[in-house]
């Protein structure tokens, strides 16, 4: 697994995106934010939840410049289906049958070759800037991520809670 602030590693994989397959490269994102997250399957029960979840907050992902990746060891048939079931999505799903881009990301799961439900933040220099992981069965939270990322990209002291127009932290003032 990626250290944080370590450079997340590359990868090449097949998506699924607005009806089309096309090849994704991590390094292409090179200069963008980047939420890559991993979810453990299609067709599945809670990973819907964080799918859409995600599309309905694409806008303002798009808003502040972050890109949004998801992954998981489905194959690119799968995706199809599953995006289209879904109605559509203006993320890509990427395919990682194999599991070396889980593996590499530290996310796969040894027991049954899925990858965990996993988060990961890439800034614009491609390093890894937040990690969180939690289990199968404990969808993620799209607002919380969106703040995140939002605070991730201030550079500044973010407090508990903190939300776009909040104070950041002053050490020197705040002393």
């Amino acid at each position: 697994m990626p250290t944080l602030h370590a450079m997340a590693p590359d990868f090449t994989l097949v998506g699924f995106c607005a009806g089309q397959e096309k090849t994704y490269r991590i390094s292409n994102y090179r200069k963008h934010w980047v939420l890559l997250f991993y979810y453990p399957s299609d067709f599945s029960f809670v990973c819907p939840t964080e799918i859409q979840g995600f599309q309905r907050r694409l806008e303002d992902f798009k808003r502040i410049g972050c890109e949004i990746l998801a992954v998981s060891t489905d194959d690119i048939a799968s995706h199809r289906a599953w995006a289209e079931e879904l109605g559509g999505l203006g993320f890509p799903l990427l395919s990682d049958p194999g599991g070396k881009t889980a593996s590499a990301y530290g996310v796969l799961n040894p027991t049954d070759g899925r990858a965990f439900r996993a988060t990961f933040v890439i800034n614009p220099d491609g390093r890894v800037v937040y990690i969180v992981a939690s289990p199968a069965n404990v969808g993620r939270s799209v607002g919380e991520t969106l703040r995140v990322v939002q605070a991730l990209q201030t550079g500044r002291l973010c407090p508990m809670d903190w939300k776009p127009g909040d104070p950041a932290v002053d050490p020197e003032r705040d002393a």
